[in-house]
């Protein structure tokens, strides 16, 4: 059974950085893909950015030059790297893990990310 682990979310003023991460254990890391996910009050959850088990990245337009994802196989994890962040940013973010031709069916219980401005 797969178990993610988020970590590293908390307040921070608008324009900061906050660095997140994912740990995987469970199952080989090596042949998920990684997608961090958000979720802000009364919205839709969205796919922010995800790395694939090749290391091939996906970024939302939305957060595109601002979040970096990437990955540690070594470590089994998995980071987003959040700069210039913006109050609309504000949500709980969850990893979730997925292997080829599958869905997201792991996933995180999320790490609050909170923005003032």
């Amino acid at each position: 059974q797969v178990q993610l682990v988020e970590s590293g979310g908390g307040l921070v003023q608008a324009g900061g950085s906050l660095r997140l991460s994912c740990a995987f254990s469970g199952r080989p890391f090596d042949t998920h893909t990684i997608g961090w996910h958000r979720q802000a009050p009364g919205m839709q959850r969205e796919l922010v950015a995800a790395i694939s088990d090749a290391g091939t990245t996906n970024v939302a337009g939305s957060v595109k030059g601002r979040f970096t994802i990437s990955r540690e196989n070594a470590k089994n994890t998995v980071y987003l790297q959040m700069n210039s962040l913006k109050p609309e940013d504000t949500a709980v973010y969850y990893c979730a893990a997925r292997r080829l031709g599958y869905s997201y069916n792991y996933w995180g219980q999320g790490t609050q990310v909170t923005v003032s401005s």
